[in-house]
């Protein structure tokens, strides 16, 4: 199996999208910087989001969704959050040499303005694609793929980029990560359920190039053997400089080992009709904050309000939030009677942020019926 760059007529650009978005980075950028400000790799899939349901389907039934959406999914979820908040984002990864491949690339290409000058499309690969049928705030999901390519998506020596977002496992170790920290890049782990049982920190032997670890309350503690999340980021904190622990409904909790600071932010209250990229926005959040040389507890709560707008919608990358949106919210909040001055200060740091001419209709309807309509001549 041989790979090929970028689909015919598709070389690196700069998406529609990109050109709409606040720049949260723009007082700190100086002419010698990295291209990049996040860089990350991991799979691609095709998200076909099935919304309207009254109920889970039901063996031998046929059920009828009143509404469909499709979009990028896998790590393409993180990079579009990424992308939408501005951030200058680079995306490896491989890419099936389909239709589907061609729609994902498209979309995260010249829809969102995501670099793909390191991903490749690989002849004969198809590409893995996820159906989600959400109802009543939760999710079923059917997933198909094949094999893999064999070669890894991260090119040995990943871009220079002013940080990462890395996806850790157990007993995994993927040399992009150490080449990264080694060259400045400041490294974000992420992390799933341990599906061995182990729960061993020492066993996730990229979390030392890590400058931050963003589990949720039940894998922190697990990992630590804490009774409460909070003492379990602290616990943390012997491992990597800054942890930063989801609270579900509570917030989140975060330990700077680094200033002795911490911060804690309640979530925000929302109906929320669909949870799935919620985790990959909040990273999302932390990460565009953290760039921006924010205080702690305001990068928590701007992680957390990008998480709650988000689950507000259906689907992974097509509920991902832009300045729009939080513009909107914005303004929204500030005009509530009665509203609690300290919940608006919370969030005043917003105020130097945002700007009526990015306020759109809220929520921004992203979702797309089909794969992509033909273009007329």
């Amino acid at each position: 199996m041989t790979a090929s760059t970028a689909p015919a007529g598709k070389g690196p650009g700069k998406g529609s999208h990109r050109q709409s978005q606040a720049d949260p980075l723009a007082p700190l950028r100086r002419p010698d910087d990295p291209p990049w400000d996040v860089y990350l790799t991991g799979t691609v899939f095709l998200d076909i989001i099935f919304t309207g349901l009254d109920s889970a389907p039901v063996r031998g039934t046929e059920s009828w969704a009143r509404g469909m959406g499709s979009s990028p999914g896998g790590v393409a979820n993180m990079a579009t959050a990424l992308a939408r908040l501005g951030l200058r984002t680079s995306l490896a990864a491989a890419f099936g040499d389909d239709h589907y491949g061609d729609y994902c690339w498209d979309a995260l290409e010249h829809g969102e303005g995501i670099d793909l000058s390191p991903s490749r499309t690989v002849p004969g690969w198809h590409s893995p694609v996820t159906v989600s049928m959400a109802y009543e705030g939760e999710r079923t999901m059917v997933s198909h793929g094949h094999e893999p390519p064999p070669e890894e998506p991260a090119p040995a020596c990943p871009p220079r980029a002013r940080a990462a977002v890395a996806s850790l496992a157990p007993g995994v170790s993927a040399p992009w990560i150490a080449q990264a920290a080694s060259t400045g890049t400041r490294v974000f782990g992420d992390v799933g359920w341990d599906d061995t049982g182990a729960w061993d920190l020492a066993g996730l032997p990229d979390l030392p190039h890590c400058e931050a670890f963003l589990p949720n309350a039940e894998e922190a503690m697990r990992y630590t053997g804490a009774d409460c999340p909070r003492a379990a980021a602290h616990a943390l904190t012997e491992y990597v400089p800054l942890a930063v622990v989801t609270l579900g409904a509570d917030g989140a909790y975060a330990v700077d080992r680094r200033t002795g600071e911490t911060a804690e932010v309640p979530a925000i209250e929302v109906e929320a009709l669909d949870p799935t990229g919620a985790g990959d926005v909040f990273v999302a959040g932390f990460v565009a904050g953290t760039l921006a040389d924010w205080p702690l507890a305001d990068r928590l709560a701007f992680a957390g309000l990008t998480a709650a707008l988000s689950v507000q919608e259906f689907g992974g990358s097509l509920s991902a939030p832009g300045w729009s949106e939080i513009a909107a919210w914005w303004r929204k909040v500030q005009s509530v009677a009665e509203q609690s001055a300290a919940a608006l200060e919370r969030y005043g740091f917003l105020a130097g942020l945002v700007s009526e001419e990015r306020v759109r209709p809220w929520p921004l309807r992203r979702a797309v019926p089909t794969i992509g309509f033909r273009r007329s001549a």
